[in-house]
């Protein structure tokens, strides 16, 4: 099975970058260069996901997942593709589900390679109740950054996640999130803690989906460059439609609204974010 999404994408800030076109430093002032500053544009967006589950023994299965997504602008500077592969086992029993994965995962950005992540996840799923079920995971990975040597981290990661159905037609879930990062220059060292929330809706053939979510971020140390240490706090929310009354074939039309602001310590990484996407969703 899989699924799969392509879509418009206008954006007001396709870079996630700061409107000042200054920076303060330790040393004064430094003029931006245009691209590092805010920048609309409308691209577009696809994004592809497939998987395959062998059984091998009564209740155990090997699962293979790949995935891929990239945001594609007529200037390719900011061409933003990713893609990754992961394969391991898969247990059920009762109503639990147990699933470990590992692979690599690569990034391009601007056309250039930007990463490269080998790392794994081990994740467990069980039902609460008849309407509620919990999700946990944790990972560790190993990135490789092709663009700044400094950069190199070792990450992990750990989520939880209860969702619920409050009845045939709706539902919502909370997920709480950690992140963090030692990277070799304790100035690029940080960690992230975060919780989002979503709720749906079916009406008809219609689905809807709003969600809201905070996180904080403080870095361990500060760059040599900068006046402060980095620490930031970003606020998001979205709402999305999928219309599957008028579907072609196995698509549907999907319209959605992303809003996102991130208020940081250091200015480069202030910024503002409203964004919205057209196009075609899919599975099967």
């Amino acid at each position: 099975g899989g699924s799969a999404e392509v879509a418009l994408a206008p954006d007001s800030n396709i870079n996630r970058a700061t409107r000042s076109d200054t920076l303060g430093t330790v040393i004064g002032d430094f003029i931006l260069d245009e691209d590092a500053r805010a920048k609309s544009g409308v691209g577009l967006d696809l994004r592809g996901q497939g998987y395959l589950r062998l059984g091998l023994l009564p209740g155990a299965s090997l699962l293979v997942r790949a995935s891929g997504s990239g945001t594609l602008y007529r200037r390719a500077d900011f061409n933003d593709i990713s893609t990754g592969l992961q394969a391991g086992p898969q247990y059920r029993w009762g109503g639990n589900q147990l699933t470990f994965s590992a692979g690599p995962a690569w990034r391009w950005y601007g056309g250039q390679p930007y990463s490269r992540t080998i790392g794994g996840n081990l994740g467990w799923q069980r039902p609460l109740g008849r309407r509620g079920q919990l999700r946990l995971e944790a990972g560790v990975a190993q990135v490789a950054n092709r663009r700044n040597a400094l950069q190199d981290a070792t990450d992990f990661t750990l989520s939880a996640a209860f969702d619920r159905a409050f009845d045939a037609r709706t539902g919502g879930g909370v997920q709480l999130t950690g992140f963090r990062e030692a990277a070799a220059d304790p100035g690029y060292s940080l960690a992230r803690g975060g919780v989002s929330f979503y709720l749906f809706r079916e009406i008809g053939r219609t689905t809807l989906v709003g969600t809201l979510g905070y996180s904080h971020l403080e870095s361990d140390q500060r760059l040599l460059l900068y006046p402060e240490r980095r620490i930031e706090d970003r606020y998001s929310a979205s709402l999305a439609m999928t219309l599957r009354a008028i579907s072609l074939g196995s698509f549907a039309p999907l319209a959605r609204l992303r809003w996102e602001r991130n208020r940081a310590s250091v200015e480069i990484y202030d910024y503002r974010r409203v964004a919205a996407e057209f196009g075609l969703t899919s599975a099967f």
